[in-house]
């Protein structure tokens, strides 16, 4: 068991160790329950880290790590914010999560974002955090999740600045994301903020493959028309 992770009943048994047994180590003190199937070493601080771990390789759900939260584990957010950290999970359509990881009184909160605005897999790195193998967005998704929560969950202005130091993304990556973002919105954000950071990696896109939809998009009352 990884330290500092969760335990889950359905991995338990995939190791041989039956639901009978189970109860046997819960009342000998070798196991703690937190929730309904779930359970931790005695003494173990458990973190939201670890519970997505537990998520990710014991439950084998699509949850990954995304948008300012997998900027941050990648040294690319380069200003405090201000309030309590937020973290950003992100999984497809009709992939809920367990009630022991959304009813836990995790020392963060955590906002649980379902979409299929991108494709599931693409462009999701596996990163150490805090000697954990996790599944997160790379910088390239992560941004464009940013801009997908825009304006009601993520402040416009905040993405701006992160875009302003988003300088070495892969042109090849982004060509491909976009090429697949199901989003007008996100796609015609991404390259205008790009294009206003003067991002030398926006010449390397051939904005020609992206399909922008037609009409126009408000984002903020007031605005000025682009």
């Amino acid at each position: 068991i990884q330290p500092g992770t969760v335990v889950l009943a359905p991995w338990l048994e995939k190791l041989g160790i039956s639901r009978n047994l189970q109860k046997h180590y819960l009342k000998s003190g070798w196991l703690e329950t937190l929730g309904r199937g779930a359970y931790k070493k005695p003494a173990d601080k458990v973190t939201w880290l670890g519970g997505v771990y537990s998520l990710q390789h014991q439950a084998d759900l699509s949850v990954h790590v995304g948008a300012i939260t997998a900027l941050s584990f990648q040294g690319l957010t380069h200003y405090l914010r201000m309030g309590s950290e937020v973290i950003w999970l992100f999984s497809p359509y009709r992939e809920s999560l367990p009630k022991w990881f959304t009813n836990n009184p995790w020392e963060s909160t955590i906002y649980h974002q379902q979409t299929s605005f991108l494709p599931d897999n693409t462009s999701i790195i596996e990163r150490e955090v805090m000697n954990l193998h996790l599944k997160i967005s790379s910088p390239e998704r992560a941004m464009l999740e940013c801009l997908y929560l825009v304006p009601d969950k993520f402040d416009l202005i905040e993405c701006m600045q992160l875009m302003e130091g988003l300088v070495n993304l892969r042109p090849k990556v982004v060509q491909e994301l976009l090429e697949n973002c199901k989003s007008v919105k996100v796609k015609r954000l991404l390259l205008y903020m790009a294009d206003k950071a003067n991002h030398q990696w926006l010449d390397y896109v051939d904005q020609t493959r992206i399909e922008l939809g037609t009409g126009d998009r408000i984002l903020v009352k007031g605005g000025v028309y682009n």
